[in-house]
């Protein structure tokens, strides 16, 4: 069953709202408490694609659950601002900011914004909604260091009980959930499965993956990196080896979703989702990641860039899931960049993506990887594109010659997200934009000016 149907049917806590129920409007946006290292910390999800199976142990916070005696001082900011009209969507809007107020992270006005970037509002405007973050953002500012939960409580921001919170989950012993007989469905965040399969999902025999702690963690050994395959997208963005390695990341991870969604998608469930724009799926290939795929018997490895077999075809047996997922981190003088084009520039499934790693020896190339989404019926690693940079020092001309081998490894469609010609262009402007940012010395004009 999804959260969100617990929520309303059997809860009959009205407030969380029935919008998309693909994970895209944010109006049914819940807090989600956890023992996350000895400490509770809460992030957001939205209800609509979370198995009530994922909740367990957990503390699920509706709108309902933030209310004090009053308004409490995000609605009233809310009320200040006239920043709701309908009422609709104000209920995520709330949670989201609520959450970003129980985070330790110091407080700043573009974190309150980026809290609700999972967030649409249909009808009031996103000015008045700006001013009421701000408003709550110049409360924060009067933190300094204070816990986060309890300055929240201090402030009239969340009602006093949330400091029971943790003593009382440490005292939940969750425990796994019992699977049913018969065949079973493998279930991660859910962010995907239960939007393709909304009608036979709730019904299916599920063996819930998102919490097994097996399947969590990121490491480093040496130059490489391990990660549970339920790791999610915020687990990346968090995670300290990822920032040291790729010092553009949380430029990439805005591209990704929202918030809520990051908060839920694994990066094991992206892969086997094998949607040909699959962000997580192109950022991976360029680095020829690696798979462990168990049964509870035996294990296996296989790169990922041999993982896809046709549309929606994967090397891996019905038993199987994948269980760890290894990489060699870019060095301090290698090279990696992540485009995306999309009709949204954040939030949306992509129109074309792209990745390209360059191992660098001074400054000639002597490994490269270059995947691409979109422009065929798998997520693409371009292996002629990728060998033709190998002992090469970069020039326009080269740029070109890539450019040129790229076009004959993809097969792009037209579709909703633009037509095959489409397709095409921007994958060679996305290339072209790998070597602008890689490459500052270029002369952009000129390698802007290449034809396609």
């Amino acid at each position: 069953m999804l959260l969100l149907d617990l929520i309303r049917y059997r809860e009959n806590l009205k407030g969380t709202k029935i919008g998309c129920r693909e994970g895209d409007c944010g109006a049914c946006t819940v807090l989600v408490g956890e023992i996350k290292n000895g400490k509770l910390s809460y992030t957001t999800a939205t209800s609509c694609l979370m198995a009530a199976g994922n909740a367990q142990g957990k503390h699920i916070v509706t709108v309902e659950g933030v209310n004090t005696a009053g308004l409490n001082a995000v609605q009233q900011a809310f009320a200040d601002e006239g920043a709701t009209q309908c009422g609709f969507c104000t209920p995520g809007f709330i949670v989201s900011l609520a959450g970003y107020c129980m985070n330790e992270q110091a407080p700043a006005y573009e974190k309150a914004i980026d809290a609700v970037n999972g967030n649409i509002c249909r009808c009031t405007g996103y000015k008045s909604i700006e001013r009421a973050a701000q408003k709550i953002n110049t409360i924060l500012e009067q933190r300094n260091n204070k816990p986060a939960l309890q300055f929240a409580v201090d402030n009239n921001i969340i009602p006093d009980y949330f400091l029971s919170i943790e003593e009382r989950l440490k005292k939940i012993n969750p425990g796994e959930i019992k699977t049913a007989e018969g065949n079973t469905k493998f279930l991660g965040g859910g962010t995907d499965l239960y939007v393709q399969h909304h009608e036979t999902m709730p019904y299916e025999h599920i063996r819930f993956l998102f919490d097994n702690k097996d399947l969590k963690g990121i490491t480093q050994t040496g130059n490489s990196c391990e990660m549970g395959a339920a790791a999610t997208v915020s687990d990346i963005a968090g995670s300290e080896i990822f920032r040291e390695h790729f010092k553009d990341l949380q430029t990439y991870i805005r591209l990704v979703s929202s918030t809520q969604i990051r908060n839920m998608a694994t990066v094991g469930g992206n892969f086997t989702n094998a949607s040909p724009i699959g962000d997580l799926t192109i950022f991976f290939l360029a680095l020829d990641a690696q798979l462990i795929l168990a049964n509870g018997n035996e294990k296996r490895n296989i790169a990922l860039r041999n993982f896809y077999k046709g549309y929606k075809t994967l090397d891996k047996h019905p038993d199987e899931i994948i269980e760890k997922i290894s990489f060699e981190l870019p060095g301090k003088n290698d090279l990696f960049n992540f485009e995306k084009v999309s009709k949204r520039t954040c939030l949306d499934i992509a129109s074309v993506n792209s990745a390209l790693y360059l191992k660098m020896s001074g400054d000639t190339i002597v490994a490269a990887g270059l995947s691409a989404g979109g422009v065929g019926p798998i997520p693409a690693y371009l292996p002629e594109s990728s060998a033709v940079l190998i002992g090469k020092k970069i020039s326009e001309e080269l740029i070109l010659e890539m450019i040129r081998i790229a076009q004959t490894e993809i097969s792009p469609i037209s579709d909703a997200r633009g037509s095959g010609e489409y397709k095409r262009l921007l994958l060679a402007q996305l290339i072209k934009a790998h070597f602008i940012k890689l490459f500052p010395a270029l002369s952009v004009q000129q390698l802007i000016s290449i034809p396609a």
